[in-house]
């Protein structure tokens, strides 16, 4: 064959290998044809397979992935054309994921749990969200199937899920590549009906690009600080976009974790999901990280956003809950428009699908599906025995129903084992700070976000794993900083935005609690220091008579602060936190710690724990001031020496309200 001939033989067949790129559809199926097409989203699961609290150590038919499986069976029912997505947080959050990864880590061969169950339903794909970054990326690495070129990092390909994990924001430091694939394209057959009444299938090329928060750098600045970069969330899109749509995919997805924040863009942002939405090109938005519902009215109120029918800026989008309790859904109408498929928004909502009818009410929770608890039934029972080996005793509850009001009794114990630690290592790490004053900070993680039973509670009598995991939610691992009186003023500040400001003129009921400021982040500091919260003030000036040992704190006054390494590198934002100032970073966690501490004391009464170090400023109110806690515990708060809560109001849902007399 002559050599111009040849060539023409080989550029026909590039062409056509081109062309297999295109929808496969694409030149025959002509405009007017529709379909309907579900994206169907999980996010936050936190590796809440099963519905069971391992704390109190009963089922809990209101949360689990074991649930949501059956929502996502039945919308599968209702729309054949669908497409199921997780938006991250999977891999981390409960005593079975721990076990998992820093217990009884899995071999290379063995699939982590959570995937195990995922996998049982047909996933997709998915991306990382920022608590997938909690167990070192050795460990994302190995559980996901992901080959890293990156400093602790595997290169062999191990066992991880059986559908493609998306993330366009994060590189390896090492060569600058993406750690995992930045965007693929899924492919699955619809049924479409034709403008003359028939039905045709046909496959449908969907596109999908994944997103962490940045701030993950500050959040677990010890495992990814000099191994991996972060792009902003719009500077990553923007990177990729192109890319995709070179590929002509029917559809683009961006799986966002991270919510939506109208404030002005800056590459950093942790929920940037609105300016997502409003980079050409994206055509579906599933959201996460917020652990809260959308389409719903908390966003009822924001810019350029449907909270009815979950558009943003114009962009079909869906937030599905967390833990397991939701399934959103988000229904497509597609039509064909000039030989390619456009949405019809006017024929397109999302939706929130919960997994009980009644939020908290066990009656009204759909069934587990049958097939997940078999694949997990060893891993779970070797679990609640491991939470079950015995460490000490306690006299004393320890609980965190009122630890926004002032019952200090489960952080104290956290307090006294994190103090205790930093005063034993600091003088051997930093002579020079031997003798400066060393206090301990901590936040109740489970203060009934979540529902009536997301709170600690460690009643008087036997210790065990459980109640340390109890008394410390997350894998933090202890970080102690270096700062003065100045500062902890700023931090305590910090802290109490945890309250509303209480107008003591007002006649009508106030709510004492600032629910957009997460319970997480209100820090108690203990360890000789004292000091006084007037919620009459405005923000930034409400910490009074702040002592330590009985004198007024010098703003130049030093100090070290033991916290964990996500508030030390901040996280949650604190002023003069930023990971510069941290003097030591345990190898520990803290849980572990806390663990460690309860086992050395065996029998914990009062006298072991340090004392309440703050309490409110007497306010005389013309109305009311309101809280909201689990039902029937106001034993448990005059118990704890609070005798100014009475509680008014039983919900029926297993949560009460309460009200708080500020004047005693």
């Amino acid at each position: 064959m002559p050599r111009r001939r040849i060539a023409l033989a080989l550029l026909a067949a590039a062409l056509l290998a081109g062309c297999a790129h295109q929808p496969a559809h694409a030149p025959g199926l002509p405009d007017g044809t529709r379909a309907t097409v579900a994206i169907l989203e999980t996010t936050d699961i936190h590796s809440n397979i099963l519905g069971y609290d391992y704390y109190k150590q009963k089922a809990d038919p209101t949360l689990g992935f074991e649930r949501t499986a059956t929502l996502i069976a039945e919308a599968r029912k209702q729309f054949p054309n669908h497409f199921l997505f997780d938006s991250g947080d999977t891999i981390q959050g409960t005593v079975l994921a721990d076990w998992q990864a820093q217990v009884q880590k899995l071999a290379c061969g063995q699939e982590l749990a959570i995937y195990r169950a995922m996998d049982a339903v047909g996933y997709d794909g998915g991306t990382a969200g920022n608590h997938e970054f909690n167990y070192g990326l050795g460990w994302l690495s190995q559980v996901t199937g992901t080959p890293m070129n990156v400093d602790g990092g595997t290169r062999q390909r191990c066992a991880g899920p059986h559908f493609p994990l998306v993330l366009a924001n994060v590189d390896s430091a090492r060569d600058g590549a993406p750690i995992f694939k930045p965007w693929t394209i899924v492919t699955r057959p619809i049924a479409v009906q034709l403008p003359d009444g028939k039905t045709e299938n046909v496959p449908l090329r969907v596109a999908i690009i994944g997103f962490t928060p940045p701030p993950i750098m500050q959040w677990d600045k010890q495992n990814l600080a000099g191994k991996v970069s972060v792009d902003g969330v719009v500077e990553a899109a923007r990177k990729y976009l192109p890319q995709i749509q070179a590929q002509h995919p029917d559809l683009v997805v961006a799986i966002v974790h991270g919510g939506l924040d109208t404030a002005p863009y800056t590459p950093a942002m942790e929920n940037a999901g609105w300016h997502l939405a409003g980079v050409p090109g994206i055509d579906v938005l599933l959201l996460g990280h917020s652990h809260t519902e959308f389409p719903g009215p908390r966003f009822a109120k924001m810019k350029d956003v449907d909270d009815v029918r979950g558009f943003v800026r114009g962009v079909p989008a869906v937030m599905g809950g967390f833990f397991g309790k939701d399934l959103g859904v988000v229904e497509l109408a597609l039509d064909r428009r000039d030989g390619r498929w456009s949405i019809d928004k006017s024929r397109t909502h999302s939706e929130v699908r919960p997994i009980c009818g009644k939020p908290g009410d066990a009656a009204s929770c759909v069934a587990a599906d049958p097939a997940i608890a078999p694949l997990v039934a060893k891993v779970q029972a070797a679990v609640v025995a491991y939470v079950n080996t015995p460490i000490g005793r306690s006299d004393v509850r320890l609980s965190s129903y009122f630890a926004d009001e002032g019952d200090m009794t489960a952080l104290a114990v956290v307090n006294a084992a994190q103090r205790d630690y930093v005063r034993a290592e600091l003088p051997r790490l930093h002579p020079e700070l031997a003798q400066v004053p060393v206090l301990s900070a901590a936040a109740a993680f489970r203060t009934g976000f979540g529902g009536p039973d997301d709170y600690t509670d460690v009643a008087p009598g036997p210790l065990t794993l459980r109640s340390a995991a109890d008394l410390y939610f997350y894998p933090n691992t202890l970080a102690a900083v270096k700062t003065d009186g100045a500062g902890v003023k700023a931090w305590l500040e910090e802290s109490a935005k945890r309250f509303n400001r209480i107008d003591p003129a007002k006649t009508d009921a106030q709510q004492l609690i600032n629910t957009r400021f997460p319970g997480f982040n209100f820090d108690q500091l203990q360890g000789g220091l004292h000091y006084v919260i007037d919620v009459a003030r405005p923000a930034g000036q409400r910490i009074v008579a702040l002592t330590f040992d009985g004198k007024p704190v010098r703003p130049g006054q030093p100090f070290v602060v033991v916290t964990n390494n996500y508030r030390a590198s901040g996280g949650g934002r604190f002023p003069g936190l930023d990971g510069g100032s941290i003097v030591l970073a345990a190898p520990a966690g803290t849980r572990e710690i806390v663990a460690r501490w309860l086992q050395q004391h065996r029998e914990i009464g009062a006298h072991d724990l340090p004392a309440r170090s703050w309490h409110f400023a007497k306010l005389k109110t013309a109305g009311p001031v309101l809280f909201t806690s689990a039902s029937n515990k106001q034993a448990i708060a005059r118990a704890d020496g609070l005798g100014d809560i009475r509680e008014l109001q039983d919900h029926g849902d297993g949560t009460a309200t309460y009200a708080i007399d500020l004047s005693r």
